[in-house]
């Protein structure tokens, strides 16, 4: 199975029980974990995650929303004697970050981590069932978004007579049809929106998008489904989000916590 669970759907600040933005992509039994805002690890166990078995974390920016949690999930990793290595991809200044951290703290981990710098768009990494790519994004600062497409032997293909299925997360960024070419024909579309629509001039000013800006890439990227997500704070319910992308969308559903969403 090919999914996406939402582990946090708000943005900066957490509200209305929304947690920063994190998420997981299963497959098979395997789990890579997509941002690790705070209060991510509360959530796997909330929700009955088995996290031992993430292998690979992707960190698409810097902003402290997406991976304020990971120091303390890998602390809490090394407190359970985790012995598997594990493989995290974030900008360049993520290792020297994490590092430090542990160096403050006098923390050797047990297990082999592994730091991979995301430099450009392009292949990223690769699991026993899929291919995982990255591609830049519209933000304040150097931030990237993920593609997660399965691997299929040739005679399975030809079997299922289908393409491989993909998942695009497009993390932090204003609306930028340069991602569509990166994105185009995803089975499922993950956008950030932070804002509703008539924010879109304050949207912009913070490098962020609204629930229009959504549809309107999903539209043009001829996805077959679009999750909105990184909700702001300033909104208590987040239904209008949904009402306003499914105007130029109709396949279009909020990301809600707790919820596995089949690619």
């Amino acid at each position: 199975m090919f999914s996406v669970t939402i582990l946090g759907n708000n943005s900066a600040v957490p509200a209305y029980e929304r947690y920063p933005t994190s998420q997981l992509v299963s497959y098979n039994g395997n789990k890579l974990l997509v941002d690790c805002g705070e209060g991510t690890q509360m959530q796997l166990m909330r929700y009955r995650i088995r996290y031992s078995r993430i292998s690979h974390i992707f960190i698409s920016h810097l902003h402290g929303d997406h991976y304020f949690g990971l120091i303390g999930l890998l602390n809490s990793f090394g407190l359970l004697n985790r012995q598997q290595e594990l493989h995290v991809y974030g900008p360049a200044c993520l290792e020297k970050i994490i590092n430090l951290q542990l160096e403050a703290a006098s923390t050797r981990l047990p297990f082999l981590l592994h730091f991979h710098t995301i430099k450009n768009a392009g292949p990223l990494a690769e699991t026993e069932d899929l291919l995982i790519s990255s591609f830049p994004t519209d933000h304040r600062i150097e931030c990237y978004g993920f593609l997660f497409q399965e691997k299929i032997l040739p005679r399975k293909l030809a079997a299922r007579q289908n393409k491989p299925r993909r998942y695009a997360y497009c993390a932090d960024t204003r609306y930028d049809e340069k991602m569509i070419d990166f994105i185009q024909g995803v089975d499922l579309l993950y956008h950030e929106a932070t804002y509703l629509d008539d924010q879109l001039e304050k949207a912009s000013l913070r490098y962020h998008a609204t629930s229009k800006q959504a549809a309107m890439i999903a539209k043009k990227a001829n996805a077959s489904k679009l999750l909105l997500g990184h909700f702001s704070s300033q909104y208590e319910s987040i239904a209008e989000f949904e009402e306003e992308a499914r105007a130029i969308f109709p396949a279009t559903e909020n990301a809600l916590q707790g919820v596995s969403y089949l690619v």
